[in-house]
Formats: structure tokens, sequence, C-alpha cells
């Protein structure tokens, strides 16, 4: 378990801490000369039930609030401390606030100084607590009456938070790595040292690591589990990772850096969020406000751009919130924000989508997908959000901290290439699919189909290609449509030639396939050789590339269908076999045995496809277009 402090400053945070674990967690020479708490103090001691309890011990000047935010990620228990000769102070309240922001819902409250205080001053100050603990997750507290200089209450404290210790359900260890840094050193001997909070999964020595959003790659070499050498960690304990490669250095990573798995490292600087504004400001939060965010121990600059209508005081909104810098995060993290003079605090919450749009960011399907995002299930989030719209599930598990392939089961969903569909929406897939076809084929009836693109935009939802891709694959292996490179038919769609021009396709067709396949005829050598108008061979081979059986490759070079795919096989291996993926024109015309003009005009054919990218004399496959004459 690990215990956050909070309270007022002088009211005694450190001084308790060390009374219950024999530890000063003032660690600094300026502390030790002010008297107060300047940075994070870490101490751990076994409370009676033979595990480490870890304390964070925070600052409570109003001017180290981001200090003390800093270290209030990640914790389970808060011992918020209220001196009995003030009372609650200013500070207690913010601490209070915040830690009811980040969702703390179990604590003590430790009376602190009680023998500065008689009994009628003790009440008043038990009611003081009770009045400012009411109406948020620490309400039902037990406050205990403790002084570090006599020892009084400090068993009892102690025995108390052992029995919480009990309680604390160890955190799920499924996730993968993260952990929020919030020191960073060079240790003599070691090198680069790290401490902070294992926020999910599990890191063991000599493990790979990105260190985000600087994107900086480290091996793990030494781990300290809450205090003690260990061969791992696990989520929910304070480590110290001792992390070394090139460039690793204790300037490199620094407080509010993640250090987690690679496949987690995907920085943003945009986020929509769920936000709570204390009832404390005085007027609703508008577009574009200004603030600064603070989740675990990272501290960004915001701007603040409702989606719903303004943030009232004391009460809750969806919200964009527009980073000035990108920073690793992950859905269902807590925020804070305060204002930019870091004066006071204006509210918080917790995140719902890292990938949103920058436009149309608040229309209807977008508030009903954040509306499903904030179920913290993820299985159950996953259900609400395939019923607004298609789910990346890649992405989904990623900005979730999951691992691929997690169990996400759900009796409603249908899963198409990266993509989670509910089956109400693949069944409108489906039937727009059909429709679509029907509707090309009736305006169309001289066309073999639609193109695959064309037809991906026209329906809804919009699959992204790859998806889209395997949806169309998989509606033609149970036939009901059929592929022709990059166009789509109907399986009972079927354009004929008229008789004559039937007839000269006949004469053409196997010349257009057989040895001299890569450098046919023109059309004006077919209309020499069959003594036929050359309008009429053009007409005729026009019609033959409508129906998917040829492709104009020049004004007046037609090349089969099946051919122009072989050619585009031959130059995808010609590109592979090349430096960097990059090759000449020379080089796909000896693969040919053809000529220079003609290989010329095929190249030229395949980069207005898309096919091929042109830069001077190279080219090389376009990715994205890779699959054009797939079947």
């Amino acid at each position: 378990m690990i215990v956050g402090t909070a309270g007022h400053i002088d009211h005694g945070k450190t001084a308790l801490i060390k009374a219950l674990t024999g530890t000063d967690a003032d660690r600094l020479a300026e502390e030790k000369a002010r008297g107060i708490t300047i940075d994070l103090g870490f101490a751990y001691a076994d409370l009676g039930g033979g595990t480490i309890t870890g304390f964070v011990d925070v600052p409570g000047h109003e001017r180290l609030i981001h200090t003390m935010l800093a270290g209030a990620g990640g914790i389970d228990f808060a011992l918020l401390a209220v001196a009995a000769d003030d009372g609650v102070m200013p500070q207690t309240r913010e601490h209070l606030a915040i830690l009811d922001l980040i969702g703390i819902t179990r604590g003590i409250v430790a009376l602190t100084k009680a023998d500065l205080a008689g009994p009628e001053r003790r009440a008043e100050a038990m009611a003081e607590i009770r009045s400012a603990l009411s109406g948020t997750g620490l309400a039902y507290s037990p406050v205990i009456p403790v002084s570090a200089l006599t020892g009084e209450g400090i068993d009892c404290l102690r025995a108390a938070l052992a029995a919480a210790e009990a309680e604390t359900a160890a955190r799920h260890h499924a996730g993968l790595l993260r952990f929020a840094v919030d020191r960073s050193f060079t240790l003599q001997g070691a090198g680069t040292v790290v401490t902070g909070m294992m926020l999910s999964g599990r890191v063991a020595l000599d493990d790979i690591v990105t260190v985000s959003p600087s994107g900086l790659t480290a091996r793990v070499r030494g781990i300290h589990a809450q205090n003690r050498k260990a061969g791992e960690g696990c989520a929910g304990q304070r480590c110290a990772l001792n992390l070394a490669g090139e460039h690793v250095t204790k300037d490199a990573v620094r407080r509010g850096d993640i250090v987690l798995s690679p496949a987690l490292h995907t920085p943003t600087d945009r986020i929509d969020a769920v936000l709570t504004v204390l009832a404390s400001e005085a007027k609703p939060i508008g577009t574009w406000f200004p603030a600064r965010l603070h989740s675990h121990a990272t501290e960004a600059g915001v701007r603040i751009v409702p989606l719903d209508g303004p943030a009232a005081p004391g009460g809750e909104a969806l919200v964009q919130l527009v980073l000035d810098r990108a920073i690793a995060a992950t859905a269902g993290d807590r925020f804070i924000l305060r204002d930019t003079s870091a004066s006071r605090t204006i509210g918080g919450g917790r995140f719902l989508d890292l990938r949103p749009p920058a436009r149309k960011r608040g229309t209807a399907e977008r508030l009903a997908s954040l509306a499903a995002a904030r179920e913290p299930d993820p299985a159950r989030a996953l259900a609400g959000l395939i019923a607004v719209a298609p789910v990346d599930i890649a992405v989904f598990l990623r900005d979730r901290g999951l691992a691929e392939g997690a169990l996400l089961a759900t009796s409603e969903a249908v899963t198409v290439g990266s993509v989670v569909l509910s089956k109400a929406t693949f069944r409108r897939l489906r039937a727009g699919l059909a429709e679509q076809l029907a509707t090309f084929h009736a305006e169309n009836p001289d066309l073999a189909g639609i193109g695959r693109e064309r037809l991906r935009l026209a329906l809804q939802p919009r699959l992204p290609k790859e998806a889209f891709l395997a949806f169309l694959k998989a509606e033609a292996a149970e036939g009901r449509v059929v592929l022709d490179g990059a166009f789509l038919r109907l399986p009972d769609h079927e354009v004929r030639l008229s008789p004559a021009d039937e007839a000269l396709w006949q004469r053409i067709r196997p010349h257009l396939v057989d040895d001299g396949r890569f450098r046919p005829p023109r059309v004006r050598d077919f209309a020499e050789a069959f003594g036929t108008d050359e309008r009429e061979v053009r007409r005729m081979l026009k019609l033959t590339q409508r129906l998917g059986w040829t492709d104009q490759i020049a004004h007046d070079h037609f090349f089969a269908r099946e051919v122009v795919r072989q050619m585009a096989e031959i130059l995808a291996d010609v590109a592979a076999q090349a430096p960097d993926g990059w090759f000449t024109a020379p080089a796909f015309r000896d693969r040919l045995q053809n000529g220079r003009k003609v290989a010329i005009e095929i190249l030229d054919f395949f980069d207005r496809l898309g096919l091929t990218l042109r830069k001077g004399d190279l080219r090389r496959i376009n990715p994205h277009r890779s699959d054009l004459f797939d079947r």
C-alpha cells in the first residue's frame, strides 16, 4: 500500500511519518534548514502485517502544490494531517479537493499536535474536520488525535494503517508496464536511477523499456521495490529503476516522464476528458480557457474546450484538453487543473479519449462515444463504443495500457480486420454494400463494377482501408460480391459485348496473353491486321476495360488485366531486390524483356494509379496502395 500525506504547511506531516516509520522524509539540506518539506520525501515501514507500506511526504505550502500533485498520483490511501491548534486551513481544503478529484476514497485524518490542544479545542477541530470532509470521498474517514512529540495516538494510527494495508487489494498486474517518474538522479557506480510509482504491469531485470514522451530506449539493469532490492517491480509499488542505454542520463529522464512498454509509446497533445469544476470557481469555464494540467508527475500547459456547453462551477462537463506539448497518458488516468498563475485548483477529472478529432468534436456521435468511454471496465466500454461507431481494437487496447489480444469478448461484437463493430452496425454495413452495388449496376449497366475506394467512401460506417479490404475479402469468400482487382460487382452482374464486338475481342485477346503479352500490339496494329476501323477497335477495347478485362496503359495501348496483375507482381519483386526499395526503369524493363518506351508507359500507368511513387528517375512501391491488384 502507498500512503500519501496531505495537509497545510507546518501541520506535522513529516514529523508524523518519522514517528510511524523512523525515517526523516526531509532529505534536502534546505528542507532541514527551513523546517519545511520542499520536494517529495519517501519512507517505508512494516506496520505489523509483514508487508512494506510506502509513505509519500508532500509539501503543504501553496506555492508547492505542483510538487504535492507529483506525489499524489498512484497513492492508495490518504493520510490527511490537520494541526489541532490551527484546525482546517486553506491548503487543507485544497489538498482535500485534490484528493477527491483524483478519486481517493480511503484515508485517515490525523489530528496532529494534539498535545497543544485541550478537550474543548480538540472538539472544535474535530467539528471543522467533519465539515470539511463532508461531500468528499473521505467523508467517513476516522479522525485520530496524535502527537509526534509525546507519542499519543501513534500506536493507534499505526494499527489503523496496518488494518488498511490488509484490506488493500493488489493492483491488477495483467496490463502493460507504466511507471510514473517523479525523481531522476545519478548514483555513483550505478548510473541513472529514476524513482516513481508502478502504475500498471510488471518490470523485470533486463527489460527493454521506452521513456515517453521523448521515445528514449533504455534497459532495466537494477530494481528496488518498496525500498528493497528486487528482481521485478509490480503495479502498486514504489520502485527505483536503474536505467542504462545510449543517451540515458538524469537530464534525459525527467519528472513527469513515463517509463513504459515500447508498444504503449504514443504520446498525445489532445485529449477528451470528463472535468469536474470546483464550486469555488467564480464563473464557468469557456472555450480556450488556459490552465496548467497535472497528471501523475506530469505538468503541462493546456487550453480547455468544453464540448457540451460551458463547464459550470460545481458541475461536470465533457471537455477537450489541447496541450502545449505531447505527454504520455492512458485512458482512465486522473488529472488536476490549476490556474496559470498556480494560485488555485480549478478542478480535475479523468481522461476518456487520447485520439480525439480537432474538428466536429462536439457532434452527437462524439458525445455518445465519450459517454460510453466513461465506463471504467474495458469490456463494457468497448460494448458501448461499438454501439456508436466501429473501434480500432489495437488502438483501444493500447490507449488503456492493455496487452494485445486481451480478452474483451462481447456477444454483440464482430471483428473485421483490426476493427470491431457491433452486430447491428455490421448488418447495416453489409446491407449498404449490396445496395450500393445494385444501384451502381442499375445506373451503369455497361460497367463491370465499382472502384473499391469509391465504394469505401460511399458506405457507412467508413472503415479504414485495411479493414475494408478484409471485409470485402470475407464477403467475396461467402459469395456475396466478386473482387476483380480494384473493382467490385455483385455475383449475378454480367456485362456482355454485342456479337460483333465479341467476335472482334476473341480475335484480339490471344495477342494480349501470349508470349508477347508484355508488349502487345497497339490499336492501330490490330486495325491494320484485321482490316477494321481503328476507332471501332479502340471503342471495343474501352468496353473491355469497363468490363475489367483490360487496362488502357496509353492512348492506343491496351493490356489484359491478368497481365497487368503479373506486371504489378514483377514490379513488387524488383522493388524488393532494390536498395531501400527504390528502383530504376531499366531494372523493370529488363525483367519484362521489353522496350524502354513501353516500360516507361507501364510505369507511368502505375504512377497514375498510385501503385508507385516517383522521385526523379527512381520509383518505389506505395505501401498504402500495394494491395491495388490483390485478388
